[in-house]
């Protein structure tokens, strides 16, 4: 089997999502995801990251993800790159899954539980304790709310008065006073507030048994992350802000964080996330998948939950379940009463919904083409004894381009870019596509 081509597909609304269809030579088809500026990731997707697959085994999924970041590493990887990667390598697993006829979570050891409990995120300042009982009714044991966001603008997050304190406290305490402790209440600080105030806040909540404090800080520095856990005993909780294992690594080593909150479709996809749980259930910490997006991201992380042991809770927006993912997306994400159960269906196990595609806002784009890449030819690594001769060769030819002395208009205009692995003239498939390109050759001849 090989990878045919890669085709992203946009919408206006919701517009910043994106969705990433590999299409194989036998027919399958996998699905991915990602959220967030969805033209640069289309870019990205695109003019870096597709022609490495072309042509190419899908189930190829770790060297793959291998050869994707270390292209996007180059310049620091995450943003845009890292999004794109998410999405290309969840519907990697979506292909593998189907051609092996089970679910991906099948393909990642098996299932550990059938079904993993859901919280509603999102929730109203106003009416908190109202909107509590209705989750109750509906199955839910936790909901998440966010209201320190709208005092932290006038001081930039260093200062909050006692009004405003008791203003963010209110639609906690409602909730208290409607349903007693029947519902876990979540706190999300969007990073917007300085240790000290941050400490305020926490210890302001303990006495209304919040399940976590979430962002209250930037996760910029973690022995500050670990002040705040040392000072309220409320569990810290780190989120989707961090990519990759690397960036989580040194939060969970020095203990200033008690959940994870991994969001699949920006840190790497199920491959990383998978990584990220494993590594955290080597230090004793849950992991609760981060969700406010699409519904591709459910059905994916609703794997990873199903495989991995150390998985406390999944997150889901109740108005988008019961809104716009059902235009979009067939069979729903299986959430009932409270609960995420197991996909049943071979791969991610959902689809596009084909009426998508006739939508007047829709923009789609393929990619067909595939790239060489230096020590490998269409089986994977080209091993043997000139192994090393090759390798050196093709990189000799990458440093002698550099060496040529383009200046920024030429790489512009030659569409070269100033690396191999892309620049201002449009990335890895304009440098390998050709060969020796012509404006390669004009400038060996004026030397």
């Amino acid at each position: 089997m090989k990878i045919e081509h890669i085709e992203t597909v946009r919408v206006g609304d919701p517009a910043d999502v994106i969705w990433v269809r590999i299409h194989t030579d036998t027919g399958l088809v996998g699905l991915g995801e990602t959220w967030y500026a969805s033209k640069t990731v289309e870019s990205a997707v695109h003019d870096h990251f597709a022609p490495l697959i072309v042509g190419r085994d899908p189930f190829a999924i770790e060297r793959h993800w291998l050869n994707m970041f270390r292209l996007s590493d180059h310049a620091g990887y995450g943003g845009a790159e890292m999004r794109a990667i998410s999405a290309i390598d969840m519907a990697l697993w979506d292909i593998k899954g189907q051609a092996a006829g089970v679910p991906v979570y099948e393909l990642l050891g098996g299932a550990v539980r059938k079904k993993i409990r859901v919280y509603a995120t999102g929730a109203p300042f106003v009416g908190a304790g109202e909107l509590a009982r209705e989750l109750i009714d509906d199955g839910m044991i936790a909901m998440k709310m966010g209201p320190t966001i709208s005092v932290a603008t006038p001081s930039e997050g260093q200062y909050l008065s006692s009004k405003d304190l008791d203003r963010v406290l209110k639609p906690f305490r409602d909730v208290r006073d409607a349903v007693g402790d029947d519902i876990k209440i979540a706190n999300d600080g969007h990073g917007k507030w300085a240790l000290p105030v941050a400490i305020q806040i926490a210890k302001a909540m303990e006495p209304l048994d919040i399940m976590w404090q979430e962002d209250l800080m930037p996760l910029l520095n973690p022995d500050a992350l670990r002040q705040l856990q040392d000072a309220t005993s409320t569990p810290v909780c780190i989120s989707e802000r961090l990519l990759t294992r690397w960036q989580l690594r040194e939060f969970i080593e020095n203990g200033s964080a008690q959940i994870v909150m991994p969001d699949l479709i920006w840190t790497g996809g199920i491959s990383e996330t998978n990584r990220i749980a494993v590594m955290a259930s080597a230090h004793q910490v849950p992991v609760a998948p981060h969700d406010a997006t699409g519904p591709v991201n459910i059905f994916a992380c609703a794997h990873i939950c199903m495989n991995s042991p150390n998985a406390m809770i999944m997150e889901h927006v109740r108005p988008y379940l019961y809104g716009w993912y059902g235009e979009f997306v067939d069979p729903l994400p299986p959430i009932e009463h409270g609960w995420l159960s197991a996909p049943q269906n071979p791969g991610i196990g959902t689809r596009l919904r084909p009426e998508v595609f006739e939508r007047p806002d829709c923009e789609t784009r393929v990619t067909d083409e595939s790239v060489a890449i230096p020590g490998m030819n269409d089986e994977g690594w080209a091993g043997g004894d000139n192994f090393s001769e090759k390798m050196w060769s093709e990189m000799e030819e990458i440093m002698e381009f550099r060496s040529l002395g383009y200046s920024d208009a030429e790489r512009l205009s030659s569409g070269q870019g100033d690396t191999p692995t892309g620049g201002p003239g449009g990335g890895i498939a304009t440098w390998y596509k050709n060969g020796d390109s012509d404006a390669k050759d004009e400038k060996r001849g004026d030397r």
